[in-house]
């Protein structure tokens, strides 16, 4: 059984991810959910506990049940490590190395494959800065599930919105397949 440490960052899209972890679970994985504080204004913690069966993280600095800290030991027990959604500002940390929250912390720390799934408006989507980001990202080996087109909550249209779930879980169940791990 495969463990997928989800990383849920502070978009609208947040909701997007309990689906996510319900198709994961169904599929027989292991998903443990970092949250950022920007997250869990979104969702809440409870909703991803109760679908993952797991405690939910959603700080540096919670008081871990064992000795270790909570953000190193979702790090190394992660056979892959996703963020969906993600945000510009989550992708800017993840390619320069910020680890100054429990999601960063866990993603720098981690050596399993990551897999990242924008979401966020048009114009910060094809900002240059996150173009390039994304592109720093892609040549570490992150896995980039790009956005799709279509009306963004801001109330704007273009490239932005979420990938669908079903295409976020292909992703995740390649890179899977690709590390050995045949769980499905």
């Amino acid at each position: 059984m495969s463990e997928i440490v989800l990383g849920v960052t502070g978009s609208i899209a947040a909701y997007k991810a309990a689906e996510l972890v319900r198709v994961f679970v169904k599929a027989g994985h292991e998903v443990s959910v970092v949250m950022t504080a920007g997250a869990t204004k979104f969702v809440t913690p409870l909703t991803f506990q109760t679908l993952s069966r797991r405690p939910v993280t959603t700080g540096l600095f919670e008081p871990d049940v064992v000795w270790e800290p909570n953000h190193i030991s979702l790090a190394q027990r992660a056979n892959v490590l996703v963020v969906a959604p993600c945000t510009a500002n989550v992708i800017a940390k993840l390619a320069v190395g910020i680890a100054d929250d429990a999601l960063t912390a866990t993603a720098l720390a981690c050596r399993a494959p990551l897999v990242v799934a924008p979401a966020m408006n048009d114009a910060m989507f094809e900002h240059p800065a996150t173009q390039a980001n994304i592109a720093t990202l892609r040549s570490r080996g992150a896995t980039i599930v790009e956005p799709a087109s279509g009306e963004l909550a801001c109330g704007t249209t273009g490239k932005g919105r979420l990938a669908a779930i079903e295409d976020i879980a292909k992703a995740v169940l390649e890179v899977l397949a690709k590390t050995g791990d045949t769980t499905q």
